[in-house]
């Protein structure tokens, strides 16, 4: 039962994530010679506020 997390800035819509759901299992599944249907993936959505890079937080943008 292969657990696959995605961690990623929040905004993306109910289709993106199914698409990139779908991609993900299907990769993972011709890669490593496994089922689909075991796959699972979780998103996390992060608000940029939640984020930093470089001891900045991303909502405040890299410069």
């Amino acid at each position: 039962m292969p657990i696959i997390r995605i961690e990623m800035f929040e905004g993306r819509s109910e289709a993106q994530k199914r698409a990139c759901a779908e991609a993900v299992t299907r990769a993972w599944a011709e890669t490593c010679n496994g089922k689909p249907e075991a796959v699972h993936v979780i998103f996390t959505d992060i608000a940029k506020s939640d984020w930093a890079t470089g001891g900045k937080l991303m909502s405040d943008g890299l410069k």
